[in-house]
């Protein structure tokens, strides 16, 4: 009973971690993205897994360290304050738990403070607000005249009208208002207390422990910290309007809520800058706070160091949300990107989207998912679900050359792009997804570091030049390694028979891969067909008719 008691009173309760959606957390993102430009795009955000990683990193994280966590996967580069932070917090689990507590307040805030904050002005006071403290009294005064002069009854119906006007008009705005309002001053509040214990540490016996508060970005906290208290009781509502039945007649006959609204709205647009950075403040922290708490729960991660663009190292890397894929190793060189091969069904999927995974969190917080991680700060774009579209009339080979297209214009920009391709133009004949193919890659490699898995082998020759070729082939009853070269063995056929599919069928499409192997998976010379040289000669054609070799 206490404890809610206080919480209407100061802003105090038991923590409630409310849903947000991710149109709610991507707000802050969205609304501040001009100061920095997005490292990866929406498809890419899906077909990486972003959305369920998000949730996984903002376990028990308010919306402050939910929008600051999701604009850092859309576009930051990790700090150097971020990095010292997150091994304090990993040194001294205790220092985390501290902090923890300070910023748990936070996850009470049931809207969304981003666009109050970052997005349009607030619209400007209307003029006659100025009279709203005058119109109770004079309903008041109309009553008390009315029990001496009839006529008064008039103006006390009329009162009684607009007062009742006035609260349908607000009550749905101030609502809304009041509870981005507590979002704001939760925020205040943790600001305040993070600045007292901060302050707590620097002044004491020597440098050390300034060291320790500014090391970890908590020195920032202190100065203001009476502004910051002031602003937030500024923002408070009244004590009556926040009580049980006495808030009722405050509202309905004083206006106590309408006339809040309009002056905490001039308050937060006076002191928005104020506000605005005490935002970034508490949302790096609590953000902070999350991933450390991820990396305390992940024994597999490690530190990124950076590398010269189109260069990189992982080292059995993986992805956190396949914890049952088997790590593999990558490494290329600044000439050439990677062509990638496999048997179905063996990781290539997972490796390109472990790859991915690992390339934004490297960028973004400073780990990776890997024994060791020497990565670019590049952007990263994919191509790896391309589906048709029946109410946009779109094919899945016309969605696919509309992403290829936006894969082009992306790349050639600073800063050095990564792209991610995932069997590219499947929505065609083979030949002319082979030839589409091998033009768009060839070109995308002038443009950035192209990383593609394809079951078209002969793409492998044809780019080697380009893309170095690797496969990924089992090794043992679970293991997975990275070799150079291309696939030896293929098991499409094979899958026909674990799956029953009948021995006619088989036997058909063996016959069918033997008529066409000699001229498709043993291209022989191509290096000059995508340089402009002159088109190697071609297989004679076969000398049986398709239509036979079935029967």
């Amino acid at each position: 009973m206490l404890n809610k008691l206080a919480g209407l009173l100061w802003g105090r309760s038991e923590v409630a971690d409310h849903p947000f959606i991710e149109h709610d957390v991507a707000r802050y993102h969205v609304l501040t993205q001009d100061a920095q430009p997005a490292m990866l795009d929406q498809q890419t955000w899906r077909e990486m897994l972003l959305p369920a990683y998000s949730e996984r990193l903002a376990s028990g994280t308010s919306i402050f360290g939910r929008q600051m966590l999701h604009a850092r996967l859309r576009r930051q580069q990790a700090t150097p304050q971020s990095l010292q932070r997150l091994r304090r917090f990993g040194a001294e689990p205790g220092m985390r738990e501290r902090l923890q507590q300070h910023c748990q307040p936070l996850r009470q805030a049931g809207a969304e403070p981003g666009t109050a904050l970052f997005g349009p002005e607030l619209p400007a006071t209307p003029a006659w607000v100025r009279w709203l403290g005058v119109l109770p009294y004079a309903f008041l005064g109309s009553v008390a005249l009315a029990f001496f002069w009839g006529p008064a009854w008039i103006a006390v119906v009329a009162g009684w009208l607009l007062l009742m006007a006035l609260q349908a008009v607000h009550h749905e705005r101030v609502q809304e208002w009041n509870r981005v309002l507590y979002s704001l001053r939760l925020m205040l509040q943790v600001h305040a207390e993070v600045g007292a214990a901060a302050a707590q540490l620097a002044p004491a016996s020597g440098a050390d422990r300034a060291e320790t508060a500014d090391g970890i970005g908590l020195a920032a906290f202190i100065p203001g910290g009476g502004g910051i208290k002031r602003l937030r009781h500024r923002l408070a509502r009244p004590v009556m309007e926040q009580l049980p039945l006495a808030s009722e007649y405050a509202n309905w006959l004083m206006l106590s809520n309408v006339r809040h609204y309009y002056a905490s709205r001039a308050t937060v647009t006076r002191q928005r800058d104020l506000l605005r950075a005490s935002f970034v403040l508490v949302a790096d922290l609590d953000a902070d706070l999350a991933l450390a708490r991820h990396l305390a729960q992940t024994p597999r991660h490690c530190w990124t160091q950076e590398a010269e663009p189109g260069a990189l190292a992982l080292e059995a890397l993986y992805h956190p949300l396949l914890d049952e894929a088997a790590p593999l190793s990558l490494q290329l060189d600044e000439e050439r990107g990677a062509f990638i091969s496999g048997q179905n069904g063996v990781g290539k999927s997972t490796l390109l989207r472990s790859i991915g995974l690992n390339l934004i969190t490297g960028r973004a917080f400073g780990f990776c998912y890997a024994a060791t991680a020497v990565l670019p700060l590049a952007a990263l774009y994919s191509s790896m679900q391309g589906e048709d579209s029946l109410g946009g009339g779109e094919s899945l080979y016309q969605a696919e050359l509309r992403r290829a297209q936006e894969l082009l214009a992306l790349g050639g920009q600073a800063p050095p792009v990564v792209f991610i391709i995932d069997e590219i133009f499947r929505g065609t004949n083979h030949l002319e997804s082979i030839s589409a193919a091998a033009a768009v890659l060839h070109e995308l490699t002038a443009r950035g570091t192209v990383i593609v898995s394809s079951h078209n082998l002969v793409l492998g020759p044809l780019l080697q030049a380009q893309l170095l070729p690797l496969c990924v082939q089992r090794e043992g009853e679970n293991g997975l390694r990275l070799r150079a070269g291309l696939l030896n063995e293929t098991n499409g056929l094979r899958l026909l028979s674990e799956r029953n599919f009948g021995a006619d069928i088989e036997a058909r499409a063996a016959r069918v891969f033997d008529w066409l192997s000699d001229y498709m998976a043993h291209p022989g010379d191509c290096s000059g067909v995508l340089a402009g040289g002159d088109a190697p000669p071609s297989s004679p054609a076969p000398s049986v008719a398709p239509a036979p070799v079935l029967l």
